[in-house]
């Protein structure tokens, strides 16, 4: 049976280059290329018969994590394998969490990429060595990368920090209001300001980022 593939790619001499790798196989077709994410999404929305995709990550307009993310959304059953020049943590990570299925570098060549795409399809996560090896060690000692900016930027008020703590202990909003003499709309108020400050949605998220900050 043939294997249906896409590749995404907004460099068209390594969208060449990828179609030369397959064409020593004769089990492989091309189905499509894009150039972009958003371009991919809007051709699987025509046609999704599709069972393997090759993505790029750095791409305009939309970029291979948030195109996997969304594809994996929509259409679970196709398998992403990311092919990247780059193999720093930070898109290994991203890529894995968006929902990709393997990840090799671009220099890969077309036995070890053909093995892959087989090997993928089968259920099992083809990746470069290198890669493999990096994606051990985040698994070992997990970063996280959404948090590094908040890090740098997060300051709360003293009064933000004395209604956070209050409601780490489980305080409901009249209790903390009379134990700050404030009133419950007052405690409300800053409680939007920490959400907002925080980039959070509920109580138990702004805990988690205020400690993970060392703010509480």
């Amino acid at each position: 049976m043939m294997i249906r593939i896409a590749i995404v790619d907004d460099n068209s001499f390594l969208i060449k280059t990828i179609q030369e790798k397959l064409s020593f196989f004769d089990d492989f077709t091309i189905k499509f290329t894009a150039v972009n994410g958003q371009e991919l999404l809007d051709k699987l929305d025509k046609s999704h018969a599709v069972d393997l995709i090759l993505m790029d990550i750095e791409m305009p307009q939309m970029n291979g994590i948030d195109a996997t993310y969304q594809i994996k959304q929509k259409y679970p059953q196709i398998k992403i394998i990311m092919l990247t020049v780059f193999d720093n943590d930070e898109n290994i990570f991203k890529s894995i969490k968006a929902g990709a299925d393997g990840y090799f570098l671009k220099e890969v060549n077309p036995h070890e990429l053909f093995n892959g795409i087989h090997e993928t399809l089968n259920g099992g996560a083809a990746m470069t060595p290198s890669i493999a090896l990096k994606t051990l060690k985040l698994l070992r000692e997990p970063v996280s990368f959404d948090d590094v900016q908040a890090t740098e930027e997060v300051t709360l008020t003293t009064r933000e920090i004395e209604v956070l703590e209050q409601l780490s202990k489980g305080l409901k909003y009249n209790a903390i209001a009379e134990n700050l003499f404030l009133s419950a709309g007052t405690i409300r108020k800053h409680v939007e300001n920490i959400y907002a400050k925080l980039q959070v949605h509920n109580k138990l998220e702004a805990i988690q980022k205020a400690r993970n900050n060392k703010l509480i």
